[in-house]
């Protein structure tokens, strides 16, 4: 009977991930709305196609309050390169709509100051943002320490036992978050998804290369 593996812990997962693809330190990306903007574009495209729409959406319009006051159609022909254009677009328009009647503008710099559960609560009532696209704000806009999950996250974190299998998407945000210190979330997070791109692949993963190989639950069981 082969001898049951001990699952790696979080912080062991990043010490070991960290000579891999680390050290990652923190810079703000893009402000908090603009943020918002750019996750809306990046879903279900990849990162340069999201990068190459919203530049050309902010080379179109000059600014967030120009977007929210265009045709829906004028967005539409500003973001194509994104994909699924004709379905963020109005999304696009509606959230940043929804940001400026709340608030006044478009500066959303007071979540940083609001409690991590309140900052994300407040995100998560407007249209369309829904646990990930709240992470990704508050942690590439503003370096508070929630956790992204993405469908690399979500797969890798899964298969290294680090969340159950029945564990939802959105519910693995919250369980795998406080795994570690929080000024090591940002690094978590950015560890998880280079190695769910490069290695932990969905089909063919490549445990032979793998440094987690040894302690992976997973390890060996075929897929595609």
């Amino acid at each position: 009977m082969t001898p049951r593996v001990k699952r790696m812990s979080a912080v062991e997962v990043i010490e070991a991930l960290s000579p891999e693809y680390g050290p990652f330190h923190w810079e703000p990306r893009y402000d908090p709305a603009s943020e918002l903007v750019y996750t809306i574009l990046s879903q279900h495209t990849s990162d340069i196609n999201s990068e190459r729409a919203f530049k050309n959406l902010m080379d179109t319009f000059g600014s967030l309050e120009a977007i929210a006051a265009a045709d829906v159609k004028q967005i539409e022909k500003a973001i194509q390169r994104a994909g699924l254009f004709r379905v963020k677009a109005p999304r696009i328009k509606q959230v940043l709509n929804e940001v400026l009647d709340e608030v006044g503008s478009f500066d959303l710099s007071f979540l940083a100051e609001m409690p991590l559960d309140e900052a994300k609560d407040w995100l998560k009532r407007f249209n369309g943002i829904g646990p990930k696209t709240a992470a990704i704000i508050l942690c590439f806009s503003l370096g508070l320490p929630a956790m992204p999950v993405d469908t690399h996250i979500y797969r890798v974190a899964k298969r290294l036992g680090l969340i159950g299998p029945k564990v939802t998407a959105d519910q693995a945000h919250d369980i795998l978050e406080p795994m570690v210190a929080p000024e090591d979330v940002f690094a978590f997070h950015l560890y998880l998804i280079n190695h769910g791109r490069k290695v932990c692949k969905a089909i063919r993963p490549r445990c032979d290369s793998c440094v987690l190989a040894e302690r992976c639950p997973s390890r060996g069981i075929e897929r595609g």
